[in-house]
């Protein structure tokens, strides 16, 4: 499995993630600009002593990632979505993508792929938009490795 993340802006969610994927052996990409150096003390503390496990691949941009993953089946997690995570049958190298804390992704991913979005239910609040980033991988990455009996995993 492969977790993508689009310009993270909060350091803690995107350590929180990497030991996820670490400790699932899930690869994580970023795609730049990161709103926080990877040589920063919260994203060190939240993904703890599991860096060396991580399979981490960093890229300048949106197209560099495509150039450098050009048959990346992209899953892409939206609020914009109608149709559910769990209705999916997730490829065993799936790419779940997940936009960036503040904003999701940019309207030019959506439009690439509008039959590729998918949503997490949840009630629908004027103040509140969005479950945690963190939380968010976790849930959608869990159904993914599910669909495969947790293969590798014990």
């Amino acid at each position: 499995m492969n977790i993508i993340l689009y310009q993270p802006e909060i350091p803690q969610n995107t350590g929180n993630i990497s030991r996820t994927c670490a400790l699932t052996e899930t690869t994580l990409h970023l795609i730049k600009p990161l709103g926080f150096s990877l040589d920063e003390k919260h994203l060190k503390r939240a993904g703890l002593d599991y860096w060396d496990l991580l399979d981490l691949h960093v890229y300048e941009s949106f197209d560099d990632f495509i150039k450098k993953n050009p048959d990346a089946k992209l899953y892409l997690l939206t609020t914009k979505a109608e149709k559910y995570y769990d209705n999916i049958d997730y490829d065993e190298n799936a790419f779940l993508m997940f936009g960036k804390e503040t904003a999701g992704l940019p309207s030019e991913i959506h439009e690439a792929y509008p039959e590729n979005r998918f949503r997490i239910p949840m009630k629908n609040h004027e103040k509140a938009r969005s479950l945690n980033l963190s939380n968010a991988v976790s849930i959608v990455l869990f159904e993914a490795l599910r669909q495969h009996q947790f293969k590798g995993l014990i």
